[in-house]
């Protein structure tokens, strides 16, 4: 007779705490907001569009981390050198063909066929086993990394997109603004409502997450769970290679991109939650926000931004702002 009412008031519960959370962000932000808006107007539009489209970049890389980590439970702690490995191969194939959409498409191909192997010949072998997958892919990463330098060297690399997407668009207040970090940001949306609708709308998005649940009454249904996951893992390892390209072209590509794309993979999967695309957004959004504001208004301690936010996320919420307790 007590059980029932208290489970019926569970839903409300979490549901309360989320609301919570969001007013508190929103309420941190507008304060943010009308400081920043009276101090230096112009610095603070550039840096909140700084931060969106760093966002947005954090974000292509961490959508494809969220599906093999937060989604198929696979500890991959090599997904920045599939980012790097999208960067070389992608700016390689522009070099040769002259076309930064061959270079595109070459990027995730690259590390969705890598991505593939690795999942047939690592992770199908070490399945459960988290800790022989960690230790595996970090020395993985690093064998990837010497190889990167040896073919490629300690150069920095930079793409040459089209000029239409790379022209200054006029904006009030800010003036000109790079037209291609407007292209990232539009980009990483699109590609985050289109990840969404493939895990939550389609038939093999539904067997994905039946398949992680419970793989063994899937495979009793017919599906062959192994070739799912295989796709799955091609589809998250490629999307690191496509943010490779398109982070190269917004910024550069550089030997230790991979640790630093890693890392803001993994603060940002911990924040929005493991498995979830939007949690992948909000997650991106927070960090790079808080990553581009701490280089802009207090660069000594920038740093320490992103670290305060992933502590507080974990101290009050550890499955993440939009992530399940399962």
């Amino acid at each position: 007779m007590i059980s029932a009412p208290v489970a019926n008031r569970t839903p409300f519960i979490q549901r309360f705490k989320a609301l919570a959370w969001s007013l508190f962000w929103l309420v941190l932000g507008l304060l943010l907001s009308v400081w920043g808006l009276s101090d230096n107007p112009r610095l603070f539009l550039l840096t909140v569009l700084n931060g969106l489209t760093l966002a947005a970049l954090y974000f292509l890389v961490a959508a494809g981390f969220t599906l093999i980590f937060g989604l198929m439970r696979n500890v991959n702690l090599a997904h920045g050198s599939l980012y790097l490995l999208g960067a070389y191969v992608g700016y390689s194939v522009g070099e040769l063909t002259g076309s930064w959409f061959v270079a595109l498409a070459a990027g995730f191909l690259s590390s969705a066929l890598f991505g593939m192997l690795m999942q047939v010949l690592i992770f199908r072998r070490m399945e459960g086993q988290d800790l022989r997958q960690t230790l595996v892919t970090i020395g993985l990463s690093i064998v990837m990394a010497d190889l990167f330098l040896w073919f490629w060297g300690g150069d920095i690399y930079q793409f040459d997109a089209p000029a239409w997407l790379t022209a200054t668009v006029a904006l009030p207040i800010v003036n000109k603004y790079a037209g291609f970090r407007l292209v990232v940001l539009f980009t990483a949306t699109v590609m985050g409502v289109l990840l969404w609708l493939f895990l939550n709308r389609t038939r093999v998005g539904m067997m994905v997450r039946a398949g992680v649940d419970d793989k063994l009454m899937l495979s009793a249904s017919g599906v062959n769970v192994q070739r799912l996951f295989v796709i799955t893992f091609g589809i998250g390892a490629g999307l690191a290679g496509f943010a490779g390209v398109v982070g190269g072209t917004a910024l550069s590509i550089a030997p230790g991109e991979d640790v630093r794309y890693l890392l803001a993979s993994l603060v940002v999967v911990i924040v929005g939650g493991m498995g979830s695309i939007s949690g992948a957004a909000v997650g991106a959004l927070l960090i790079g926000m808080a990553e581009t504001f701490g280089q802009a208004y207090a660069p000594t301690y920038g740093v320490v931004f992103t670290f305060v936010i992933m502590v507080i996320v974990l101290a009050f919420r550890p499955h993440g702002l939009m992530g399940s307790r399962s």
